[in-house]
């Protein structure tokens, strides 16, 4: 019997998992789809196996509205359960034992978030691939983190299972989830997942309090109509009440996928037509021509709340004030409550 979590017993010796959708039955020594969930008695073994680890600006997670301006601790990791051909990252996904990186204890990632916090507001980034197949190790980080008061980010493709869904999500303050198409059949034929799934994950992290932002890499072919992207919209604009940023993003050729690169005037010409229905829609991966375009502004009096060059946010449009020992944003102009967390 496995040591890690989701898994169940089968005839045969077998363990099917229940992390995700796919719920892959296991032969006894067998691995998953993800490549890194196996069928062993000792403990997984790639617990703690950190690929990546790296200060970014949050604004490279994607996150907007979230700590801006700050930076964050990330952490990947090799592995993934779905099979997108055009991944941006598949040196670490796709192809697990090629993956270099070092074991960490829980207690070692928390350290050195703690160390590389300069702003009195530390927090870890889950990140680089897809952090969710490694739940166990997850769980684990971000209770410990929890305790130290760090923040949890998670950036995932949101495919799982209802019940670890609810686990992760208790102890996430914020996440970067994949809308990567909507449509079924795609999620099901061309990246192996399931859209109920991912739309499932991203209605149980608003109903958390979890603060949410949305990525949909733009690839041509594949989800680039009108109509495609209109559902994304569509299904973002339901959740009234909630700020909710949706990052429309670049695609280029990588992996199995030679189709053109994004081209950018097209993504920002989506990304204004959303605007008509969503107050905050942002690009990425291109140079942008039209200065401001990015920035945030305040939905009461339209000043610019944060300016942003790429990866650079400058907040001299915002007040942050302590109230109730909670730290809340308020727009310079107006004193309107701005819509940052």
């Amino acid at each position: 019997m496995s040591s890690g979590r989701f898994f169940a017993s089968r005839e045969g010796g077998r363990l099917e998992c229940g992390l995700c959708p796919r719920r892959c039955l296991l032969a006894a020594g067998g691995a998953g789809r993800c490549q890194v969930r196996f069928n062993r008695e000792e403990k997984l073994p790639f617990y703690g196996r950190i690929t990546a680890l790296a200060v970014d600006p949050i604004e490279k997670k994607p996150l907007y509205h979230f700590r801006p301006g700050t930076e964050i601790l990330s952490a990947g990791f090799a592995g993934c359960n779905l099979r997108c051909p055009f991944c941006q990252n598949w040196q670490i996904s796709q192809d697990v034992h090629g993956s270099r990186g070092r074991l960490y204890a829980p207690a070692e990632l928390v350290a050195a978030a703690l160390d590389a916090d300069k702003t009195g507001q530390p927090a870890i980034a889950y990140t680089y691939s897809e952090p969710l197949v490694h739940i166990e190790f997850l769980l684990d980080c971000m209770t410990a983190a929890r305790k130290a008061g760090i923040a949890n980010v998670i950036v995932t493709n949101g495919c799982v299972t209802p019940e670890a869904a609810a686990e992760v999500l208790d102890l996430a303050d914020a996440a970067n989830i994949d809308l990567k198409c909507f449509s079924e059949e795609t999620y099901a034929e061309v990246l192996g997942g399931n859209l109920s799934a991912v739309t499932g994950f991203i209605r149980r992290a608003v109903e958390k309090g979890v603060h949410v932002e949305l990525t949909t890499l733009v690839v041509p072919g594949l989800n680039d109509s009108k109509r495609e992207l209109n559902k994304c919209r569509d299904f973002i604009a339901e959740f009234q009440g909630r700020v909710i940023p949706w990052h429309l993003s670049a695609y280029s050729p990588a992996w199995k996928w030679n189709a053109p690169p994004t081209n950018p005037s097209f993504l920002t010409g989506v990304a204004g037509q959303a605007r008509e229905k969503l107050p905050y829609v942002y690009t990425g991966n291109i140079a942008l021509r039209e200065r401001g375009f990015n920035d945030t502004l305040c939905p009461g009096c339209g000043k610019i709340l944060v300016s942003r060059r790429g990866y650079k946010a400058e907040l001299s449009g915002l007040s942050l004030k302590t109230e109730d020992g909670s730290r809340h944003y308020f727009c310079n102009a107006c004193g309107q409550p701005a819509p940052v967390r």
